[in-house]
C-alpha cells in the first residue's frame, strides 16, 4: 500500500526524513481491525514524528497521521479513528494510562490508504460530515473539547482568551467557544490571521502579545514559549490555563511568582476520551459547526502540507484524501 513515512530521524530538518512511497499492507490480529483510509488530517504530532520525538530510532520507518476516517473492511462500515491506544485491560480515561501510545509513535499511523486500529477505536462516522471533516475530529478538536468542556471549568458568559488562533485546536476552541456561549477572544501574529480568527466566531481579535482590554477567566494555551509569559498575564485573579501543548517550545520561565500570588491554575489536558469523542460528534451534529479546512491535498503532496503547517501558513487544519 501506498503511506507517507518517517524513514529516520532529522531533528533539525524534519522534512528530510519524509518519503511517499510503498509499505508493507497490515495484518491485524485478534481485536483489531483494518480501515481503509478516505481522508487522514495533519498534527503537529507529525513533525515530531519527524524530528525523532517520543519515537526511539529503532521504531523508524514509522508511517504518520493519528487521525483517520474511512471504511472498516472486516464490516463495510463507514468510521472514524480514535488516535489513543491503550494497553491492553486498561479501564477508565484511556489518556491516564502511562503506557498508552497515540497512532503513529508505536502502532504505524493512518496517512496510508490501510490502518489498523484496536476495534475498540473506531465509531460511527456521521453521515453529515464530510470524509476530510470527520478526519480533523480525533486529534485537534477533540484536543479542543476536552480542554473547553472537560478541563477548563468555563462557564457560559465567562471570557476565554485562545492563543495562536490559526491552528488546528485553536480554530477548534474558537469555534466551539462561541457556540457554547463563551465571551471569545483570540490572538494572532497578523492582522490577516486576526481577521479569520472573528470569521470563525472570535468576539475580539487580538495581536500576539498585545495588552488586553481585561482579563480573562481562562486561556486556551498550544504555543508555550511564544505566548506563555502573555497567558499568565492575561488571567484574572483564580483564573486557569488549560495547555495541550507548546509548538513554539517549552516555557522558559513558569512564571511562579504570579501564579502563586493570584491563585491561578495550570491544568494539562491530553487529547481525549472515545467518549469524548462520541459527545463531540453530537455536539457538532446539534450545532451543525464543521471543522474549518484550510486545504485538502493528496497523498502525493503531503510535504507540501507538513511544511505549511511548520510555517503557520494555515487557518484550520490541512488534510490528505487518500
Amino acid at each position: 500500500m501506498r503511506a507517507a513515512y518517517a524513514s529516520a530521524p532529522h531533528p533539525d530538518d524534519p522534512l528530510a526524513g519524509l518519503e511517499v512511497g510503498e509499505r508493507p499492507d497490515p495484518v491485524a490480529p485478534d481485536g483489531w481491525t483494518t480501515v481503509a483510509v478516505k481522508a487522514a488530517s495533519l498534527n503537529h504530532h507529525d513533525l515530531w514524528t519527524l524530528r525523532g520525538v517520543g519515537i526511539s530510532a529503532e521504531q523508524f520507518p514509522m508511517i504518520l497521521g493519528c487521525d483517520a476516517a474511512g471504511i472498516d473492511t472486516a464490516t463495510g462500515d463507514e468510521v472514524v479513528v480514535h488516535a489513543v491506544i491503550p494497553t491492553e485491560g486498561w479501564d477508565g480515561d484511556e489518556t491516564l494510562d502511562p503506557k498508552r501510545t497515540l497512532l503513529s509513535e508505536k502502532h504505524q499511523g493512518t496517512i496510508a490508504e490501510q490502518v489498523m486500529v484496536p476495534k475498540r477505536n473506531i465509531l460511527p462516522k456521521p453521515a453529515e460530515l464530510s470524509w476530510a471533516e470527520a478526519a480533523c475530529l480525533p486529534t485537534s478538536w477533540l484536543t479542543a473539547y476536552r480542554m473547553l468542556f472537560v478541563k477548563s471549568g468555563l462557564r457560559p458568559g465567562q471570557t476565554v482568551l485562545v492563543q495562536g488562533a490559526s491552528g488546528g485546536v485553536a480554530t477548534a476552541a474558537i469555534m466551539m467557544g462561541r457556540a457554547a456561549g463563551y465571551r471569545v477572544w483570540a490572538t494572532a501574529r497578523t492582522e490577516e490571521k486576526q481577521a479569520a480568527a472573528l470569521k470563525l466566531g472570535a468576539h475580539q481579535a487580538f495581536a500576539s502579545g498585545a495588552r488586553l482590554p481585561e482579563r480573562v477567566d481562562v486561556v486556551i494555551e498550544t504555543v508555550g514559549d511564544a505566548t506563555w509569559a502573555h497567558s499568565v498575564k492575561a488571567l484574572k485573579p483564580g483564573g486557569r490555563i488549560v495547555v495541550s501543548g507548546a509548538t513554539s517550545g517549552p516555557a522558559p520561565s513558569a512564571e511562579l511568582n504570579r501564579v502563586f500570588f493570584l491563585q491561578l491554575s495550570v491544568v494539562g489536558s491530553t487529547m481525549g476520551t472515545k467518549p469524548e469523542l462520541a459527545d463531540l460528534i453530537a455536539f457538532l451534529r446539534d450545532t451543525g459547526l464543521r471543522p474549518h479546512i484550510d486545504r485538502t491535498l493528496p497523498l502525493a503532496s503531503v510535504g507540501e502540507g507538513l511544511a505549511a503547517m511548520a510555517s503557520g501558513d494555515l487557518v484550520g487544519k490541512i488534510v490528505i484524501e487518500v
